[in-house]
């Protein structure tokens, strides 16, 4: 009789392989979640940039600031909720928080604008973030 080759991989070897994705994945999963945040902090700080130079754009044309991100032409990326706060002929400051940060914000002003209730911002015209 005519013993046959077994192949394939023993009940152990398949657990043990199983372990070691599951460690494997208990370390990615932190990472990606500290990088989500990351991105979604850089979405907002952009936003906000980008609102800077659409309402300087707008002030060359109109000699006052936007009160309206539609007046400045300026859409924010999905799932970041932007405010302007205050916007004068002298100055104006605005708000940034994304759907995904509950809690955490972003600010920025400029010209002799307050800084918006509640804005961490604390120096004219730099983003400043709260987390």
């Amino acid at each position: 009789m005519a013993q046959r080759e077994v192949r394939g991989f023993t009940l152990i070897e398949l657990m043990i392989v199983v372990v070691i994705i599951g460690i494997l994945a208990s370390i990615a999963i932190p990472k990606f979640s500290s990088t989500r945040q990351r991105a979604y902090l850089a979405a907002m700080k952009t936003d906000l940039k980008n609102l800077a130079t659409q309402q300087d754009i707008y002030y060359d044309g109109a000699y006052a600031y936007a009160t309206q991100l539609s007046d400045a032409n300026h859409t924010p990326s999905e799932g970041v909720a932007i405010i302007i706060n205050e916007a004068t002929g002298t100055g104006w400051a605005g708000t940034a928080t994304h759907f995904g940060l509950p809690g955490e914000s972003c600010g920025i002003y400029h010209g002799d604008a307050a800084a918006a209730g509640g804005a961490p911002a604390s120096q004219p015209s730099q983003v400043m973030c709260t987390f």
